[in-house]
This record gives structure tokens, sequence and C-alpha cells, in this order.
């Protein structure tokens, strides 16, 4: 399976943010670009949350999302935000992989609202990852707000855990593209 993009482009008002792109992402695969150049209204667009004014794209199946903004239910704990989206994802599999990311078993029991940034963005990574029947992933810039050790282990698990589905992962660090070793496209 493979997402295809041809000839996508957008514009707001004057400015346009994607003119004539197309790539075909086979499977895990990274993009790369400068701010405001189109990465995360791309992601937008294979989510159905915008509109391209031009172009078509297919491949984009039963998509698990990763946003610049966390989007986690803030009374629920970190468990029950993966579990929630899930799709039969048992919190047993859910407080194995968080606790391998970090989090200390009495921060499993706090809500959202009172996580760091930083475990915020990991649940919001974990979300994604685990959620049992997402064909496709889409993941704007999911390691911001880590430090360099734990930006080692989410793409150590976000590798084991992606496999070979089709994956766009937007990000601006270089070292962990690298990291990923999947292919890299610059927009």
């Amino acid at each position: 399976m493979s997402i295809t993009i041809e000839h996508l482009g957008k514009r707001f008002g004057t400015k346009t943010v994607l003119a004539d792109f197309s790539w075909q992402v086979d499977g895990p695969s990274v993009l790369m670009g400068a701010s405001g150049i189109g990465k995360t209204t791309l992601l937008r667009i294979l989510l159905g949350l915008e509109t391209a004014d031009s172009g078509n794209f297919s491949g984009v199946v039963r998509p698990a999302a990763v946003f610049q903004e966390d989007r986690l239910c803030p009374q629920l704990n970190a468990v029950d935000n993966l579990v929630l989206t899930g799709h039969g994802l048992c919190a047993e599999t859910a407080e194995k992989e968080l606790l391998a990311l970090g989090f200390a078993p009495a921060e499993l029991k706090l809500p959202a609202a009172r996580l760091s940034g930083g475990q915020k963005r990991r649940v919001a990574l974990l979300r994604a990852l685990l959620c049992r029947d997402a064909e496709t992933l889409l993941m704007d810039e999911p390691f911001t707000g880590m430090d360099a050790e734990l930006v080692r282990q989410a793409v150590q698990t976000t590798v084991r855990l992606v496999g070979q589905r089709p994956t766009i992962l937007v990000t601006h660090d270089l070292a962990a593209a690298q990291m990923l070793g999947w292919t890299i496209r610059e927009l």
C-alpha cells in the first residue's frame, strides 16, 4: 500500500503553500522543509481537514495522526487517553509502552492536564502509533519538547511500531530524521 500525491496545490489568499506537489510514499518517510512551506497543510489535506485547490491523492486509509498540538483529553490520564482512541488497545499494553518511554508509574495516574509538555507529546505520539486499526500514519513534529535521550527512545519506538505502514513524519530535527533511517524528502 502506498500514498500517492499528484500535483497538489494550495493557496491561502495570495500565498501559495503547495504548488504542483507530487510524491509516492511507499513506506515510512520523513518530510522536511522550512517553516511555512506547506508541510502541515499537506498533512491536513491528507487527513481531510483542508481541501486542496488542485491535484489529488489516494492511499490514506484509516489514518492516525500526531498533530502539532497534543489534543489530549485533559481530565484523563495517559493510559486512558491511549485506550480511548486505540480501537481495542488494552490498558496493560498502553502502560507498558508509556513506561518504556520514560514515564514513572506515579505519572501514569496524573490527568493529562498535569503532565509536562514532553510527556504530553509522548502520549500523543503513542496514541497514533498504538491505534490498532490505523493503516496510515501522519505525524507533525512528534518529537517536539523532548530532550536528546527521549528523542532517541521515541525514534526507536516509532520505528518499531510503524513497521512498513505508509507514514509521513514531518520534522525540523535532522538528527531525528536521520536516526529514523527512513527516506527523507525536502519540500
